[in-house]
């Protein structure tokens, strides 16, 4: 998020921030967001809130359920999420904000 932060401060790119991992994430957002980047993307498999969600809780993971899950652990959902008009950026890559500023 820093990074983030740093990048669009920079650049005096306007924003408005949703601290998701504290005031949650409505359901409908979390599922415009997995139909169009797929819900793989939005989940932090290798954080530490989805390693300590127990293993049977993430065997045979459909859509319904990982949504489910990561509503109920927004701590284990990627950031940042930079919605840019018609862009959904997932997670910080540099090259795809450079293309936003």
């Amino acid at each position: 998020m820093k990074k983030t932060f740093a990048f669009l401060d920079k650049r005096n790119v306007a924003y408005e921030f949703h601290d998701y991992k504290k005031d949650g994430v409505p359901a409908d957002k979390l599922a415009a967001w997995a139909k169009r980047e797929g819900w793989e993307k939005l989940a932090n498999m290798r954080g530490p809130t989805w390693r300590k969600i127990p293993d049977e809780q993430k065997q045979d993971l459909d859509e319904r359920r990982a949504l489910k899950l990561l509503q109920e652990n927004s701590s284990a959902i990627r950031r940042p999420i930079v919605e840019a008009g018609s862009r959904l950026l997932i997670g910080f890559d540099l090259d795809e904000f450079k293309q936003l500023a």
